[in-house]
């Protein structure tokens, strides 16, 4: 997590007093959840959701071909549903203390992924909701599944207060959700050197089948940069694609130019993990490359407005192949 989505974080409830369930319909094997504190309260009373997180995380890492697959940067959610066939598989990785978050009918099959990052956490899960109702509407069978991976024991406790508040933000929606994976916090981490770090840090889910598996995304097109830029600017949570149509869309979006941000592209890596990271120790290793880019992608575009002529979204569509291309507007 990057230093303009820790300001997200800080939005986070600092306070994480105990949290009442009455009416609050989220099951954990068709019971409703308790009330609990913490993670670990929840884990100790359903010990399946810690037998499923360690199978989870246990399971090997697909490294997802590019065609067909649908990639959601951090603050950015997707839905669509199987009869999509320009998506095969929606993903995301890169999460440290961030969560990403599946929520599928097993009706309609229609599912949505998010990357959340605590920016505005009880607004995102009814945008989550909403994506995937408005895809169901149709479907009088079913239920709503849920399922949670990321974060991991940070210092700052960044990943528990995010999880809480996730869970707690599904607690208040008024559908039925049932809670069928929840590799977070505890669950989602490991300690190497010394140092703890996720074991997961990135999923996929089949549209089709509704699998939810460990992933690695070579390729996090089209447009990675400039909508890197957006969420480092401060960008809310944005739903990237319409299914009904099949194209990915982007923005239009704005940001102040700041020329003070050149600054970090002098500092060593060390300094820009330090202060542009939530979890330092814990990123992965192309962190660095990747906010120098961001940034000079900002740098080369102080004025959003080029990007988006006549204020038009920017449209990509699924070409033959199975790969993105920039759709054209008159």
């Amino acid at each position: 997590m990057s230093f303009r989505e820790n300001v997200g974080a800080l939005k986070l409830w600092h306070n994480t007093e105990r949290i009442r369930l009455k009416d609050m319909p989220l099951f954990i094997q068709n019971r409703e959840l308790d009330r609990f504190k913490s993670t670990a309260e929840v884990f100790d009373k359903y010990p399946h959701l810690q037998e499923n997180a360690e199978a989870f995380r246990s399971k090997p890492v697909v490294d997802v071909d590019p065609k067909r697959l649908l990639y959601v940067q951090q603050r950015e959610f997707a839905a669509t549903t199987p009869a999509d066939n320009c998506v095969s598989v929606i993903g995301s990785e890169d999460a440290t203390t961030c969560h990403l978050v599946v929520l599928r009918h097993t009706g309609s099959g229609a599912v949505c992924l998010a990357h959340c990052d605590g920016f505005s956490t009880w607004s995102e899960v009814q945008l989550i909701i909403k994506a995937v109702t408005s895809l169901s509407n149709v479907c009088n069978e079913g239920r709503f599944e849920l399922h949670l991976v990321g974060g991991f024991n940070d210092d700052a406790k960044t990943s528990h207060k995010l999880s809480l508040n996730i869970m707690a933000a599904f607690q208040k929606q008024k559908e039925d959700i049932h809670l069928e994976t929840c590799c977070i916090t505890e669950m989602n981490d490991v300690v190497d050197k010394g140092i703890h770090r996720p074991i997961v840090y990135g999923i996929g889910v089949n549209v089709k089948t509704g699998e939810v598996f460990p992933a690695s995304f070579p390729h996090k097109g089209p447009a990675e940069e400039l909508r890197s830029a957006r969420t480092f600017a401060g960008g809310e949570m944005i739903n990237i694609y319409d299914s009904s149509s099949g194209l990915l869309k982007i923005g239009p979006c704005q940001w102040a130019p700041d020329l003070n941000i050149a600054f970090w592209l002098s500092q060593s890596d060390a300094t820009i993990l330090k202060y542009l990271s939530t979890s330092p120790m814990a990123e992965p290793p192309h962190f660095v490359q990747h906010m120098k880019s961001t940034i000079e992608f900002l740098l080369s575009h102080p004025n959003s407005d080029s990007l988006f002529p006549g204020g038009q979204p920017q449209l990509y569509q699924r070409t033959e192949s199975g790969t993105w291309e920039r759709l054209v507007q008159s």
